[in-house]
């Protein structure tokens, strides 16, 4: 039996590597860590890795990313580089920001 459709590899790249800049453990933080996970585990499973860094205890690495605002969501992997600031609770926003293509659903 032959299966034309893609599989989620072929659809998108990967390993996706992500760093999430966050300034201690603010609500917004807390939420914004909690969202990309459940993002990933949907949409990434087992081929994303996220880093976060915690501005509060090393300043010095926002220069790098050139991080402005408080979470923000730095893809780092594949390339081009892609930044979402935020809390990433709007799915839709962070697949379109880190360009995923959100899972065909099942009828």
């Amino acid at each position: 039996m032959s299966d034309d459709r893609m599989t989620d590899e072929e659809v998108d790249p990967g390993p996706y590597h992500m760093r999430l800049y966050v300034a201690g453990q603010t609500a917004k933080s807390m939420a914004a860590l909690a969202n990309l996970k459940r993002i990933c585990e949907e949409h990434l499973p087992g081929r994303y890795d996220i880093e976060v860094v915690d501005l509060m205890q090393n300043p010095k690495l926002a220069a790098g990313d050139q991080i402005l605002a408080i979470p923000t969501l730095v893809r780092r992997l594949p390339e081009p580089l892609k930044r979402i600031i935020g809390d990433l609770s709007n799915t839709e926003k962070v697949l379109v920001g880190l360009d995923l293509r959100p899972k065909a659903r099942i009828a």
